[in-house]
Formats: structure tokens, sequence, C-alpha cells
């Protein structure tokens, strides 16, 4: 990483919706894995502030951040922070759940489509640019019929078996953050972007 790179800040941003009724599903996960890496830094995410709940590791000039807006509406969270912070679309990297991987598997990707899932699209409406950082985690995709909605999925709860997996999840998701932090986003992409990275065997 750069002298310049390493100087800018970071705004690490978990998706999920607000309310206790939301926790420990599936499309909270990007919130339980930014909260994982906050916690490696002895930072609580507590602070309100963008419409989000917000934490800072000032020595790695990274923001976490959890917005409060519900799903749909995650843009205008980020869109806030991102102005306030005075970073550019590249330095904010999205933690989302993501249908189209299996449970175990991680892709990290910068740009491209929302592919349909609601807090990503939100965020490239509010910052009108797709060119920010996804770490996109698997969280696996039900059989269903043509035209059926996923909704009651995402916002189910984990199997016991997918639970028993999602220590190894997490960890795995954080350790990825720590080392785009540390040795750059591409640098991860070559360690995750692959089968097993995540130390645990995906669920077909």
């Amino acid at each position: 990483m750069s002298q310049s790179s390493a100087a800018e800040q970071t705004l690490i941003v978990g998706l999920g919706n607000p309310d206790s009724e939301y926790t420990d599903t599936r499309h909270n996960l990007g919130f339980d894995c930014v909260r994982a890496l906050a916690s490696r830094h002895d930072v609580e995410i507590k602070k309100k502030r963008w419409r989000s709940l917000v934490g800072h590791a000032a020595a790695q000039r990274t923001w976490f951040v959890l917005p409060q807006t519900y799903m749909n509406l995650s843009g205008e969270a980020v869109k806030a922070a991102l102005r306030d912070v005075g970073v550019e679309p590249a330095r904010v990297w999205v933690v989302h759940d993501e249908l189209d991987l299996p449970l175990c598997r991680m892709r990290i990707r910068v740009g491209g489509s929302g592919a349909g899932h609601n807090g990503v699209l939100s965020i490239i409406r509010a910052l009108g640019t797709p060119d920010f950082v996804r770490f996109r985690v698997g969280i696996g995709k039900p059989a269903r019929r043509p035209g059926e909605s996923g909704r009651p999925y995402v916002l189910g709860r984990f199997t016991k078996a997918e639970a028993a997996r999602l220590e190894n999840v997490v960890a795995g998701v954080a350790d990825a953050l720590e080392l785009a932090l540390t040795e750059g986003v591409e640098r991860s992409m070559e360690k995750y972007n692959r089968a097993g990275a995540l130390g645990c065997e995906y669920l077909k």
C-alpha cells in the first residue's frame, strides 16, 4: 500500500436491518461481520451519526458504519457518511449477504450491478456510481418457484447446520477486511476469492 493510500480514511459499511426482530437473520450477516472486525480493534459501534450506528478506529483511520435506515434505504446513510468524512467511493467497503454464493464462500469485487440486493442498489443510486468495494458473503439460495420472493429466506434465521459454520464465516470475513486495510483490496481478492478461503466447507 502506498503512503498516500495509507493516509486515506475508509468507511466499512455492514448492511442489515435494525430492530431486534432481525437479529441473527441471514440479511443481517453484514452487520455481524463488521461488528466482529470492530471488536478486534476494541471499537464499539454505538454512536448515532449519519442515520447509522458508528464506531471509529482512529489509528487505522477506519469508520465502522451500520445503517439504521432499513436495508432499502441504506444508500441515504452511506451518502451522508461519505460526504461528511470526505472520501471517494473506492474507500467505501460494503459488507453484505449474497444469495448467489453458498455459505462459507465470499467474493470481493469493485463496481458492477446490485445483482438484486436492495441495500447495494440503494447505495448505487445514492452515490450515483457503482464504484465502491463489495464484500459479498454467501448465504446460499433456497429452492423456489419462478417469481417466488426470496424475502422470507433472507429474513429468516440460519439453520442449525448453517449456524455451526457462522463463527468461521464471520472470522474469515473480518480477516479479509483486515488484509484489505493493511495490504490493499487486490491482495484480499487474491486470497479470498476462492473456495475454502473462509475456513469452512460450504453447504450445497
